[in-house]
């Protein structure tokens, strides 16, 4: 037996999908323009580069793994493995093979087969997976505690992803907390708070 909302969940679904996907606020900027395509994306994980201690962003898909500098976007490293190689640790965390500059690491992931990226970066800033529309997901990138009960949006909240044309995957910080991604099934979408550097001199 399906329950009706409330007038207060009805209200708070209805502010949901009221709220445009907007740019995620200062100091937060999209590396993507607006996202890279990753067919048959299963899983992404964060790992940092050993000499620059930049952000790295491994995705991990059916048709092979690939690396990228999470403050340029480029793709340093790609192999045609399958995902086959993702599995989960002794203790419990599921992970897999690193390749390019962090080849022989373990890198945790989040995905379809599960695990979790975080959802909180350590200075106010966390992140929000919402579907008013199931199975539609939204994500919201929240700061300070502004969330859709109590704020309305552009303030403390902000809609920035809405996955309406391929399965959600993961969203969540790095380990650092500069870098913010949202995975679909099909594409990766990445934010960062790092200064812009050319791929030139990444």
């Amino acid at each position: 037996m399906t329950r009706a909302l409330t007038p207060y969940q009805a209200g708070l679904r209805d502010r949901m999908l009221a709220a445009p996907v907007t740019a995620a606020p200062e100091p937060w900027r999209p590396v993507f323009a607006p996202y890279v395509p990753v067919g048959g994306l299963t899983g992404i994980g964060f790992a940092t580069h050993p000499a620059s201690g930049r952000d790295l962003v491994l995705t991990v898909s059916h048709a092979g793994r690939g690396l990228f500098d999470a403050v340029t976007g480029e793709r340093i490293a790609r192999d045609r493995d399958s995902d086959e190689d993702v599995e989960t640790t002794a203790d419990g965390v599921l992970s897999c093979r690193g390749l390019g500059p962090v080849e022989g690491v373990r890198v945790p992931v989040a995905g379809l087969y599960g695990g979790g990226l975080h959802r909180t970066a350590g200075d106010g800033w966390t992140v929000e997976v919402v579907a008013p529309d199931w199975p539609h997901h939204r994500v919201l990138l929240c700061c300070d505690g502004g969330m859709p009960h109590r704020n309305a949006h552009g303030e403390g909240w902000w809609h920035v992803f809405h996955a309406s044309w391929s399965e959600l995957r993961a969203a969540g910080f790095s380990q650092s907390g500069q870098t913010f991604a949202v995975a679909t099934s099909s594409d990766l979408s990445l934010w960062t708070r790092q200064p812009s550097v050319s791929a030139a001199s990444a």
